[in-house]
Formats: structure tokens, C-alpha cells, sequence
């Protein structure tokens, strides 16, 4: 089963889009913008959401450590 979370790599800012459930909710900043979108979406307990959990969500090159942009 594919992730139901994807966040992709920084831009050139530091800010990561974000997918849920197939949809785009945004472009975060940090981890915690991403538990405010899950919430957004309807996700029950979001803020108690395991972002390294590989079977629920998918960091495209770069983990949930990386907020900078890449080189």
C-alpha cells in the first residue's frame, strides 16, 4: 500500500508541498504544519500523527530532519 502522505523535497526556500490522500493541502514550513493540514483534511488525532512512519507517509528526497534547501 503506498502512503497516504507524501512530502517532497524544499524548494529553494525551505518549504515542502504536501499531498494527503492524493490532494495537494499545502507547502510547510516545519512538521507542525503538516499535523494543521492532516487536521484540515479531517484526520482524527492528527497532531498525534507519526511522521516517520514509512507505511503512512513518504518523504521525498529528504526527511522530516530537512526544513532547508537542498543543494
Amino acid at each position: 500500500m503506498a502512503a497516504k502522505l507524501i512530502v517532497y523535497p524544499p524548494d529553494e526556500h525551505g518549504w515542502r508541498r504536501v499531498r494527503y490522500d492524493g490532494v495537494a493541502v499545502g507547502v510547510a514550513h516545519r512538521p507542525s504544519d503538516i499535523r494543521v493540514f492532516l487536521a484540515a483534511a479531517g484526520l482524527q488525532d492528527a497532531e498525534d500523527v507519526d511522521l516517520t512512519d514509512p507505511a503512512f507517509v513518504e518523504w521525498r528526497d529528504a526527511g522530516p530532519e530537512v526544513w532547508e534547501p537542498l543543494t
